[in-house]
């Protein structure tokens, strides 16, 4: 029986499925460019909750499988849009005659982010290659030419990549996110019923200036909501909330000071 025909019949069933059991279940389970399997699974992924999806992810980075890193990549287009993004998912295997982005977000700001998912950063990352599928979507008027790049690593430990971001011509145009840190995203966008909360989040993944605070203590303020104020400062009212924004400004403050020391210090020991 088909996947979502299951997945309709019996829920209860293929909420036990690991994310290989949902694969080869889906069309013939071979999953390919243009497959029904392909059509079934990112189907199946757009139907099921947050919290299943990261139970998935969580299996593509802990047991390997075939074609665990493809998986991967509708795992995270998915997330993107639960971002409320509009998403083109990329070809599984590039191919000569196509752009070989893993996905392309448009959010409804208007701002485009080409997306590039690794399962870590064992392998060494082009960031020109990924560039390059930039400026091709730039050329066929796809995205407009303040696009940045968003690369998504499946697990925690992001140095080697981080390491290259900062040291290329890319450090203004390339961000990078762990799938984690995503899907904590999500959470709070779904946790929140406000707008202005969903788009703060989404600019959190467009590069930005860390010279002027403002707009990351606006998405603080935004997503930690009143209980976090409260518990921020003893004062109560319009005094507290300010005396925690203010609270807040110095720790965002004291944090980014510690990352631009290390860089700096990099810096001057690469030199």
């Amino acid at each position: 029986m088909p996947l979502l025909e299951i997945l309709q019949s019996n829920p209860d069933a293929v909420s036990r499925f690991t994310i290989e059991q949902v694969m080869a279940t889906a069309g013939d389970g071979n999953l390919s460019d243009y497959s029904e399997c392909s059509w079934e699974l990112r189907e199946y992924l757009s139907r099921v909750p947050s919290a299943v999806l990261n139970a998935h992810i969580s299996h593509c980075l802990t047991r390997s499988f075939d074609n665990s890193g493809l998986v991967l990549q509708d795992l995270v287009n998915e997330l993107g849009r639960r971002l409320d993004c509009r998403v083109e998912n990329g070809l599984y295997r590039g191919r000569q005659d196509a752009i070989g982005f893993d996905g392309l977000w448009q959010s409804p700001e208007g701002h485009s982010l080409v997306v590039e998912v690794k399962t870590s950063d064992t392998f060494r990352i082009s960031l020109d290659v990924i560039a390059g599928y930039r400026n091709a979507l730039v050329r066929q008027d796809r995205i407009a030419e303040r696009a940045t790049i968003l690369i998504v690593v499946g697990r925690q430990e992001t140095g080697e990549v981080e390491d290259q971001i900062r040291g290329s011509r890319h450090a203004w145009d390339a961000r990078l996110i762990s799938t984690e840190a995503l899907a904590d995203l999500v959470a709070i966008k779904e946790n929140l019923d406000c707008k202005d909360a969903a788009s703060r989040i989404r600019g959190l993944l467009e590069p930005f200036d860390y010279i002027r605070l403002d707009g990351i203590i606006d998405a603080v303020a935004l997503t930690t909501g009143r209980a976090a104020f409260k518990s921020a400062a003893p004062l109560s009212g319009e005094d507290g909330r300010r005396a925690a924004i203010r609270q807040m400004r110095r720790r965002i403050a004291q944090v980014i000071s510690r990352r631009e020391r290390r860089e700096k210090r990099m810096k001057w020991a690469s030199n």
